[in-house]
């Protein structure tokens, strides 16, 4: 392998990425607890009479998911025409289900990193899921993670948990890099669409989740890619809490000089496919059941389609991704993939 080309390639990227961070003005970020409660409560009521039917709400969509895309420039990313060099490594079989080491290339010398969990007996083409993490260390090995990766993976599913840049073994770049947000969905994409090239994935079964951070990552990517074909955003979906991390809220993707949106807006962009979210008491997800979906149910209303988004809220609990939130989660999967 010439690592010389790799690397001249991997420098060239980054310049080109890094060049495009100066780019955001300030008065157009909408950064953590951007309003309060209050004012995010009138805000989705003043959304709300941007539009009144299907062909309204489309109307409005397409221009939020154009601000998606424009706002983390992720329509001026190069295109990129190798393949995934796809390295599996490690490979250890337990009850039911086996665990690899795997990293893609992203770009020519940038990866993505992870670990796949599959069936230990697949018999046919089995449904995906893509798992991402949100902020802390170490979160792609944590304990509670690789339960769910076993879990989705003994009951059927071929599951890729991935670290968010600069963190777990992706340490190429640093997280606090201006476009962390483009890096990481491009990342997402990049996963996605390794699944779809492995003989052994259904196409048109294949979803994500993640909590917190993870959260942002699963909406975000839903949002912009309808080949996500199921969505569980977990404790992150709030009318007035927009991400604090640059990876979430550091380049302008929720209003531009012509529009303004935020995070509940962007997750109805899932609509009319399946989505679930989770809610508790002790976090910005606590108005879930009487503000965020509400607003998400008129949504898929116009698709009459109410019953394809529910939302499980815990009041008592805190902002984890917990034994009773996987529980739901797993029982939705499994009910949208059969």
């Amino acid at each position: 392998m010439d690592f010389s080309k790799y690397l001249k390639h991997l420098i060239l990227f980054i310049a080109f990425i890094t060049s495009l961070s100066g780019y955001c003005q300030e008065d157009m970020l909408c950064v953590g607890h951007h309003w309060t409660e209050d004012e995010a409560n009138l805000k989705m009521k003043e959304f709300a009479k941007t539009w009144d039917d299907r062909a309204s709400w489309e109307k409005r969509a397409k221009i939020i998911k154009k601000g998606i895309i424009q706002g983390m420039k992720l329509d001026q990313m190069p295109e990129i025409k190798s393949d995934f060099n796809a390295q599996i490594t490690n490979t250890r079989e337990f009850d039911g289900y086996i665990v690899e080491n795997i990293r893609i290339e992203s770009f020519p010398g940038f990866y993505i990193t992870g670990n796949i969990y599959r069936p230990a007996n697949p018999k046919a083409k089995k449904p995906a899921v893509l798992s991402a993490h949100g902020h802390g260390e170490n979160q792609r090995f944590k304990e509670t993670r690789q339960y769910q990766g076993a879990v989705l993976a003994k009951m059927g599913a071929i599951v890729i948990a991935y670290d968010m840049v600069g963190h777990g073994e992706s340490q190429q770049v640093s997280h606090s890099i201006p476009i962390a947000l483009l890096l990481q969905t491009w990342n997402s994409r990049r996963v996605l669409e390794y699944l779809l090239s492995r003989p052994d994935v259904d196409p048109e079964r294949i979803g994500m989740t993640g909590g917190s951070g993870g959260g942002t990552q699963t909406f975000i990517l839903t949002a912009i890619d309808e080949r996500i074909k199921v969505s569980v955003p977990c404790i992150q979906v709030s009318a007035h809490f927009f991400g604090g991390c640059g990876c979430e809220s550091g380049m302008p993707i929720h209003k531009s000089k012509n529009h303004q949106t935020n995070n509940v807006e962007i997750a109805a962009l899932c609509a009319p496919r399946p989505m679930m979210l989770i809610s508790d008491g002790n976090d910005w997800t606590k108005n879930t059941p009487l503000i965020e979906y509400p607003y998400i149910q008129r949504v898929y209303a116009t698709y009459d389609a109410e019953h394809r988004v529910v939302n499980a809220h815990f009041q008592a609990e805190k902002h984890d991704y917990g034994y009773s939130k996987r529980a739901v989660m797993y029982n939705f999967f499994a009910q949208q993939f059969n």
